[in-house]
């Protein structure tokens, strides 16, 4: 979809979702069919927020990557008022959506679905980039059941640590908690917090207070509720993942080499 774009191009259909800057619309390029999902981000929140700078090195970032479980930004244009990104559309939307709807997910669905975002960001990090912000609500499901990473906001392109704390407090490592450093192991720790995540439906350090799970996440309390559909494979790839010294935290490619993704997870990346 290389070339010169404008919104007479598409025919848009019902709206996917909104965010503090847009919405995203379910649209068709009218010559050859084809469907994608039109980003649609005003220029005037843009300015509010001073998200310019942001939002120019996500779509820098997002149309370099081309990997099956990262969700692929075709191009974007703009007009007076409006920027507009055209991205792959995920017909099955959130994962997020999937969990809440079904409470939490058998051990070979969560171990399908941290192996597609392991090799995604094995794909990622080959290419300096570090994701930030890997959570429910940014991983998107095509037609297939596949997994697609959605959201490059707080991605950045570095071969050295960084400072900026962000992403999302119950996903954050204990190194951005403490305002340290950090590395890509940021997003193996992230893996983690999703793996149990996906078994238990809850996040491990969620609390009362932001306070509160601050702490926890500093002081890596975690524990696992009894539960006969959590096998202790599945708590020995958490614990190596939910490690407070970052470089000790099992990396890209043990995960994938871990007893219970051989054993459980789908390579075909499809539940």
């Amino acid at each position: 979809m290389d070339r010169e774009w404008s919104i007479n191009d598409f025919e848009i259909g019902k709206p996917l979702g909104k965010g503090k800057f847009g919405r995203v619309y379910v649209a068709r390029e009218v010559k050859s069919k084809f469907v994608v999902a039109l980003k649609v981000i005003f220029k005037e929140q843009l300015e509010k927020y001073k998200f310019h700078h942001q939002l120019r090195r996500e779509m820098e970032i997002q149309i370099s990557l081309k990997h099956p479980n990262v969700l692929h930004l075709y191009g974007w244009f703009h007009d007076s008022e409006r920027v507009f990104l055209i991205l792959e559309y995920a017909h099955n939307g959130e994962l997020y959506k999937e969990l809440s709807k079904r409470g939490h997910f058998s051990e070979k669905q969560a171990a399908t679905y941290i192996l597609s975002l392991t090799e995604a960001l094995t794909y990622c990090h080959e290419n300096h980039v570090i994701h930030r912000d890997i959570k429910p609500e940014n991983l998107l499901l095509d037609h297939e059941g596949r997994l697609k990473i959605a959201d490059f906001g707080w991605s950045v392109q570095s071969k050295d640590k960084r400072k900026t704390m962000c992403g999302t407090l119950d996903y954050l490592a204990p190194e951005m908690v403490e305002n340290k450093t950090h590395d890509y192991a940021v997003d193996n720790w992230t893996l983690g917090i999703l793996c149990y995540e996906f078994l238990y439906g809850v996040p491990p350090f969620e609390a009362e207070s932001q306070a509160d799970t601050f702490e926890r996440i500093k002081k890596v309390d975690l524990s696992f509720p009894p539960s006969p559909l959590v096998s202790s494979d599945a708590k020995n790839l958490i614990s190596r993942l939910l490690v407070k010294d970052s470089s000790r935290r099992l990396s890209l490619q043990k995960i994938m080499e871990h007893p219970w993704i051989i054993k459980n997870a789908n390579r075909m990346g499809v539940c």
